[in-house]
């Protein structure tokens, strides 16, 4: 299946680096105008020159541009929305991608402060990012909003169990969005263990071990979501809404925690 995003207009929030950078690669390769998110300007400028290369390498002409925003700041979602409509005229496609960890430890153990900026970045960024999207035109042209979940959101883990709260949370406001909000579809993804600098402690300490134990005998590749995302925004999935979808490379099959 060749998908071609050619005429859409993409906002990927986390665009920097790891699974949000690989989004907005094959987004951006696969026809879309994209606009990246993150919080600091010298990894977003890397990493549209990384999309430029790709998109060159490709013998794709690629169009993107970079805004500087915390996904937690919400005055940022508003200016980065209407830049993005600014520069590009429209936005169709949102991927909530950025997300926090401040807190590793037992779920009773959490402070009121990094139990506070989890929930801001990870479950009210992603709810007022999309307020602002709807508003800045999917209501009257329906669009795709994509949420980066977790397989945490579905199960109890150690440690990670604010994080994953969060992730549990934003399944839900998936479906309660796409019931809301239709007909702009909202998906969303919930990806295992994938080697990011986000996951790095998780990776460094058991990745070698859990890939061991799962089906495919390796953790994600950020390309992994990415190729998932570019089907779920494309047309071909056209009468899917509500859903979110597991990849984690069999994880769920054998119970592997």
């Amino acid at each position: 299946m060749q998908i071609s995003l050619d005429g859409k207009v993409a906002l990927v929030t986390g665009a920097s680096k790891g699974i949000g950078k690989a989004i907005a690669t094959t987004l951006a390769t696969s026809g879309a105008k994209v606009m990246l998110a993150s919080r600091k300007i010298d990894q977003l400028q890397a990493a549209a020159a990384e999309i430029a290369a790709a998109g060159a390498a490709a013998g794709v002409p690629v169009d993107t541009e970079v805004f500087v925003a915390n996904v937690g700041d919400l005055d940022a979602a508003q200016a980065c929305v209407s830049a993005t409509v600014e520069r590009f005229g429209s936005v169709d496609i949102l991927v909530n991608n950025a997300a926090t960890n401040p807190y590793f430890g037992a779920t009773l153990g959490v402070d009121s402060a990094r139990y506070d900026k989890t929930f801001q970045v990870n479950l009210k960024g992603p709810l007022f990012w999309t307020q602002a999207v709807w508003e800045a035109g999917l209501k009257e042209r329906p669009g795709v909003i994509v949420n980066v979940a977790s397989v945490g959101g579905l199960r109890a883990e150690g440690g990670l169990g604010v994080y994953n709260l969060t992730k549990a949370a934003l399944i839900h406001l998936t479906r309660q969005l796409a019931s809301e909000l239709g007909p702009t579809r909202v998906v969303g993804v919930a990806p295992g263990l994938v080697q990011t600098d986000f996951a790095a402690f998780l990776v460094d300490n058991f990745g070698d071990k859990l890939a061991a134990q799962l089906p495919l005998k390796r953790l994600g590749d950020p390309q992994d979501i990415a190729n998932l995302v570019t089907f779920l925004v494309s047309d071909a999935a056209s009468w899917i809404t509500g859903e979110t979808y597991v990849i984690d490379g069999g994880a769920g099959v054998r119970g592997v925690a």
